[in-house]
């Protein structure tokens, strides 16, 4: 289970909670950026959520020597911190949780001082980056991790890291690090294999295929968070876009998230009302195979079973039938009046 800085609750079967990826679909407009958090909220989903980073924080200088114009291009889509801000009071302003993805120590602390954030989201990338993971977790704070590119013994030690800062409020998203993913590559039973790894946490995915039903399924599969990206038009040239899901697709994404979720219902076998009327016009009751008459003695070859039925729960009068399971009780007893061939045999038509 994973509780979030808002109070919400984060465990495994729970209602999803969708998180809406907007990354740097935005293009580093301000305006566009408000557009998309609208468009996660008139979709349905739980939370946007962007990411903290500047093009120091991603790649080194050298890197930059080499690729003048990545440099530029990581600039035009970077948000600054003030805009961060700027974008999380928005969200909030809409009701809608606002978290994002920090690639810096400087981006944590504004991230969870400034802005107080429900949750720190930790790129799989990070997995490995152990100094960063524990700077993190020592913040105390919620905690959701994707575990893309890493082997079961890399998010384990990962894991045991953020443990070891006293910090277990952790949400652990299987995560396919392709863009987009193909399904074949999923391996959605990876959720259950992290359930029963990571009994304590809450688990959840995040999803890079195109369509809903890698979506659908993990919720199946106990999911309790979903993250998906999220663009306003995905022919536009970004990091993501061509996997992200545009906003009536996604609107139509959480529609079936959630019903999903409510058709997994309990895991105890309940019949709901509806279904316990269906009995009485679905199954079968005791009925005379041949007229009988009043003072016979009744053997098995003189009943058969029909519909209707009602049982002991209602209907047509509680015991006023006998179901085909009470069948052998009427054999050797006697029967109290004339009855019909073909017409149902009543409690009260038989001595017992």
């Amino acid at each position: 289970m994973c509780v979030l800085r808002n109070g919400k609750i984060l465990e495994n079967y729970g209602g999803p909670y969708i998180i809406a990826e907007v990354n740097s679909s935005h293009n580093g407009n301000l305006d566009e950026a408000k557009r998309m958090i609208d468009a996660a909220k008139e979709c349905g989903a739980s939370c946007v959520k962007f990411q903290s980073w500047s093009s120091d924080s991603l790649y080194s200088k050298s890197y930059y020597d080499k690729n003048p114009l990545a440099k530029r291009f990581f600039d035009k889509f970077a948000l600054s911190s003030e805009s961060l801000l700027q974008m999380a009071q928005y969200a909030k302003s809409v009701d809608m949780d606002f978290s994002s993805t920090p690639y810096s120590t400087q981006e944590v602390d504004f991230l969870v001082d400034i802005i107080k954030a429900p949750f720190v989201k930790i790129a799989s990338m990070e997995l490995n980056n152990y100094a960063f993971l524990e700077y993190i977790g020592k913040k105390q704070t919620p905690i959701i991790i994707s575990t893309g590119m890493g082997s079961i013994d890399e998010i384990k030690t990962a894991i045991k890291i953020l443990e070891s800062t006293n910090n277990k409020n952790i949400a652990i998203l299987h995560c396919v690090s392709i863009y987009p993913s193909d399904i074949e590559s999923m391996n959605l039973n990876n959720i259950t294999m992290l359930k029963e790894t990571f009994k304590d946490y809450a688990i959840g995915f995040s999803d890079h295929t195109k369509g809903s039903e890698c979506a659908m399924a993990a919720v199946a599969l106990g999911a309790c968070v979903i993250e998906k990206h999220l663009s306003l038009d995905s022919k536009k040239i970004g990091f993501d876009n061509e996997m992200a899901t545009e906003p009536k697709e996604f609107k139509e994404l959480v529609k079936n998230i959630e019903s999903v979720y409510k058709a997994m219902g309990s895991y105890e076998r309940i019949l709901s009302p509806k279904e316990l009327e269906m009995q009485g016009k679905m199954r079968r009751s005791i009925v005379a195979a041949k007229p009988l008459k009043k003072g016979d003695v009744i053997r098995l070859e003189d009943l058969c079973a029909k519909r209707p039925a009602v049982n002991d729960t209602g209907g047509g009068g509680e015991g006023r039938y006998i179901p085909p399971s009470d069948i052998n009780l009427l054999v050797g007893k006697k029967v109290l009046k004339d009855i019909e061939s073909n017409t149902q045999i009543l409690k009260q038509d038989i001595k017992f």
